[in-house]
């Protein structure tokens, strides 16, 4: 347009051969005054939660306080060249064709929970292996143990202090793994009124809401740490539980956390306390002020 200009060329006659509107060839873009620092805040919070997308990213600025749509949060995020998740790969359908659903839908508390194994390293090498037990319906994770060594008789330990805690689940959900099909297990399910889900041999996608939890435990969590000790996995393990259920986003659950009311500031239970507050900076808030920060699991 320019160019035609400089050769004696109008600008309506220009902007009529191009066909573009004279308006957007006037356009001045122009940068909101607080560019600058939620550019600033959406960097420092990506730092922080390195696994978190923009979306969650966006939530977390509004704790802070930023009045922000996502979209705009996403175009810092693609100009700042910072790190977009990429998409889950498809996995095996679980309706049918008729519209029935392969697996049992949870449909309120209390009614499926499920459980899986996770194993990790402690730095000499040693095996750690993770029994971690979930609610799928309000997606609150209600145990993570663990131990070098996992049988029957330590799931029973784990699922018994749940019940006690929270009631007793009409199903639970798992694998065929030789820890989950033991006689005495099976048994002491049945006295307790609990009725088993076992999934299809080779069919990790039908205990998808366990599959997904042990994805973000690893991805967030075990995949950024070195332990030295099985009591550091303990007491790491159980702050991120914490954290999990009172603070991390829940895309599910309208990015909400899971049970953001069921602990109280200092929790009594699992493997030592976990601090619940603390005065820190706040760089991505706008005022770059100080506040109490409800963070109870990576600080």
């Amino acid at each position: 347009m320019g160019h035609a200009c400089e050769h004696g060329i109008s600008e309506r006659r220009a902007c009529q051969l191009v066909n573009q509107p004279r308006g957007t060839q006037r356009y001045q873009p122009t940068q909101r005054d607080d560019e600058d620092a939620l550019t600033r805040a959406t960097i420092a919070l990506a730092s922080q939660y390195g696994r978190y997308g923009y979306r969650r990213i966006t939530v977390e600025l509004h704790k802070a306080g930023w009045q922000v749509g996502k979209d705009r949060v996403e175009r810092i995020w693609r100009r700042e060249g910072l790190k977009v998740p990429q998409k889950q790969k498809p996995r095996g359908r679980l309706w049918l064709n008729d519209g029935s659903s392969v697996r049992l839908r949870p449909e309120r508390p209390n009614h499926v929970w499920s459980y899986d194994f996770v194993s990790t390293f402690t730095h000499d090498g040693r095996t750690v292996r993770m029994l971690n037990l979930i609610d799928e319906f309000t997606r609150e994770c209600l145990a993570i143990r663990p131990r070098r060594r996992l049988n029957s008789r330590n799931v029973i330990e784990v699922l018994a202090d749940a019940m006690i805690e929270r009631s007793i689940p009409e199903h639970i959900r798992s694998d065929n793994g030789p820890e989950f099909v033991a006689q005495d297990l099976r048994k002491w399910l049945a006295a307790t009124g609990t009725k088993t889900l076992y999934i299809e041999p080779g069919s990790p996608w039908e205990n998808g809401y366990c599959e997904s939890f042990n994805s973000k435990l690893r991805d967030e969590f075990l995949n950024g740490a070195i332990f030295y000790s099985l009591k550091e996995v303990q007491v790491l393990a159980e702050r991120w539980r914490v954290y999990y259920n009172t603070r991390r986003p829940h895309s599910s659950l309208g990015y909400k956390p899971p049970a953001p009311a069921a602990w109280q500031a200092e929790t009594k239970t699992g493997h030592g306390k976990v601090e619940s507050t603390e005065r820190v900076p706040l760089f991505h808030a706008p005022d770059c002020g100080y506040r109490t920060n409800s963070i109870t699991a990576l600080h």
